[in-house]
């Protein structure tokens, strides 16, 4: 499980948290039932403290991508492929739903918007 945060990026640590290991489980990096490291242990590697690594656990747990057994840990829910590409699916919606409502007030067209994509993308 690799991760790494940005001070300067303007989100949240738990968010830079959440988004990362989503991301790694949608695209099975982190194999179903692999358990997670405990928050205590995540919090101390990355020198932070214990509350946005929790906040960040319950997310992922509140949006299924974790499990949690007590006395046992947190671990990866079992996913079918199909499962994992809906998941991926919602995750990027959520996002683009944002992100078009901000490009449409710059006053961006989609042939703009889908310009700019394109070029960033392949880049």
């Amino acid at each position: 499980m690799d991760i790494v945060l940005s001070n300067t990026s303007g989100k949240p640590i738990y968010q830079q948290l959440f988004e990362q290991i989503s991301a790694q489980i949608v695209k099975g990096e982190l194999d179903r039932d692999y358990c997670l490291p405990p928050i205590r242990t995540v919090a101390k590697e990355l020198r932070i403290s214990v509350i946005p690594v929790k906040q960040a656990w319950e997310e992922l747990e509140r949006k299924g991508f974790i499990y949690t057994m007590a006395g046992k840990g947190c671990f990866v829910a079992p996913f079918k492929p199909r499962d994992l590409e809906s998941k991926r699916n919602k995750l990027v919606l959520a996002k683009l739903k944002k992100d078009v409502a901000y490009y449409k007030e710059l006053g961006l067209s989609l042939q703009q918007l889908l310009k700019l994509i394109r070029s960033h993308y392949d880049s």
